[in-house]
């Protein structure tokens, strides 16, 4: 008898234990997806290289490395009030005032052509969008018997991100008066995130990743898509890189990190030349376990996420990324920075044409690409269709210029929107392998510049501009990069790069005067004629 009330006692216990568990699990269903097994793309090649992250991940490990270490030391920073840029002695709105910044581009808009998007067709396109996203939310939720008092997404026509799209047109993604940019860098930093999910480039790789490839079809780094409550996206990029960190020199440029603050920099610097090709892009701390891991109906991205040994929540990419488990990225514990670029319009409303750009960098440990070795490469560009007949090697040339000056070596190819022609400009996108060394200045991606020697009159005068003491890059930049909630986004180092850079821009422009005349180097057309000082260019020191 003894005995059998021993066992009743034992039962009880366990079914408690049991009952205790369940809570647990439900309170906190992170843990409970954690415990999950972790499955491997079952036709991935290099599924057998793929280690758990327990006893492989250098987050999981006893020294957690620097990847484990790699999470926002920052906590949540107050908001600036107002426009953080206002006061007397700001640079930054004496170069937007200047005339320069508000001479009529050319060639005028004339009417619904020159936009991007018709907007009645855009609008009827988004709301069966948010339908459909709203079908498939609600059939998630009742196949897994979750309740939900959350309404259905409404697609709200005054939607900074539909203003956005609504507004881009042939001269650039925004105007420079638009008060929706800004608009929508608030709105991505502080709407709360309804989904995440894999880019679809990412999804098209999952069990077919080739390890015997230098350079991965997708990139090597974690990229995600996150979906905000005016159904808004945006691409995230953590944080991969401490800001006071160069990259080795021993790294080639195809695999270098992906940073983060690269891709915020970029769109202030983007804005500062005047060229308006980079989306906005804002940085946000997130909350990888709420905004991210919560909300994903992807079972591939649930089952990466796991708790290192210091309590940080972490994530990982698998096979179909890195073909190994890649360094996970760590919030602090839950907290991670990261990058927020605003999506373009969908290609089904705004076609875009993906180029191999003509200084494509030969992306193999020891090969090189003819423009590498010939000098005279630039003539053979001209003889080719469009680079002979359209604006299209300027604006080629603007680009080597931005790349150089965030020493970008990434930029295999260039996208534009079909409608717009071959005059359209390009589009900079990905630019997170920017600022990686501010030490170095890679004079081979200025090549288009040196072997061309041909520049927009409009890109000479806005550098010149930039150049001079009052309205100096690196001050306006500094300043500008003072409203991002992450800032510092830059280094000091990294900033004074930017003046020396420029510098040697400058130098290049002038040697290409002195040895073919200033009528040959600086293409003049109707909206650089009718610029300030638009008679002979004048050289800064």
């Amino acid at each position: 008898m003894p005995g059998l009330r021993r066992d009743r006692l034992l039962t009880l216990l366990l079914l408690g234990t049991l009952l205790s568990a369940d809570l647990y699990f439900h309170l906190w269903p992170q843990v409970q997806r954690q415990l999950r097994p972790r499955k491997d793309p079952p036709s991935c090649p290099c599924a057998g290289r793929v280690s758990s992250p327990a006893s492989d991940s250098p987050a999981a490990s006893s020294d957690p490395g620097p990847a484990a270490r790699n999470f926002s030391q920052a906590g949540p920073r107050a908001e600036r009030g107002g426009d953080g840029r206002s006061g007397p002695g700001s640079k930054l709105q004496a170069l937007f005032a200047h005339p320069l910044y508000s001479v009529l581009e050319e060639p005028p808009l004339l009417g619904p052509e020159d936009s991007l998007l018709a907007s009645q067709e855009a609008l009827r396109y988004y709301r069966r969008k948010v339908a459909r996203w709203n079908r498939r939310h609600k059939m998630y939720k009742e196949q897994l018997n979750l309740t939900s008092l959350d309404p259905p997404l409404q697609l709200r026509l005054e939607a900074s991100w539909v203003r956005f799209h609504l507004g881009i047109n042939r001269h650039g993604l925004y105007s420079r008066s638009s008060p929706i940019v800004n608009q929508l860098l608030r709105d991505m930093r502080h709407f709360p995130t309804v989904s995440a999910d894999y880019s679809q480039d990412e999804k098209a790789l999952l069990g077919a990743c080739d390890c015997t490839q230098i350079v991965k079809p997708s990139g090597v780094h974690l990229k995600l898509v996150l979906r905000f409550s005016d159904f808004g996206k945006a691409m995230f990029k953590p944080m991969r890189q401490q800001r006071d960190e160069e990259t080795p020199e021993d790294f080639f440029y195809f695999i270098d990190f992906q940073r983060h603050n690269a891709e915020i920099a970029a769109f202030h610097l983007d804005r500062i030349l005047d060229f308006r090709r980079v989306p906005p892009t804002v940085g946000k701390l997130v909350n990888v376990t709420k905004e991210i891991l919560e909300v994903t109906k992807n079972e591939i991205l649930q089952s990466v996420f796991f708790v290192s040994p210091a309590s940080n929540v972490c994530f990982f990419a698998k096979c179909p990324y890195m073909c190994k488990t890649e360094y996970a990225v760590c919030g602090n514990p839950h907290l991670l920075e990261g990058s927020l670029s605003a999506f373009l319009p969908s290609l089904n409303l705004a076609p875009r044409l993906s180029v191999p750009n003509p200084w494509i960098r030969s992306y193999t440990l020891a090969g090189k690409e003819e423009w590498e070795v010939n000098p005279l490469y630039c003539d053979i560009v001209k003889q080719i269709y469009p680079y002979n007949s359209s604006n299209r090697l300027l604006n080629i040339i603007d680009m080597a210029i931005f790349d150089f000056l965030i020493g970008n070596m990434d930029r295999h190819h260039y996208e534009m929107f079909t409608k717009f022609g071959d005059d359209g400009f390009l589009i900079h996108l990905d630019n997170a392998r920017g600022f990686g060394r501010h030490s170095h200045d890679e004079l081979s991606i200025l090549s288009p510049l040196s072997q061309c020697c041909v520049i927009k009159k409009k890109t000479l005068l806005h550098l010149q501009l930039l150049a001079q003491a009052n309205y100096r890059l690196s001050d306006v930049m500094r300043e500008s990069l003072l409203d991002d909630q992450l800032t510092p986004v830059l280094t000091e180092p990294h900033l004074l790069a930017l003046d020396r850079r420029l510098q040697i821009i400058l130098k290049a422009v002038e040697g290409c005067i002195e040895a073919h005349g200033e009528e040959s180097v600086i293409a003049s057309g109707p909206a650089e004629q009718s610029a300030p000082d638009s008679g002979r260019v004048k050289w800064t020191s």
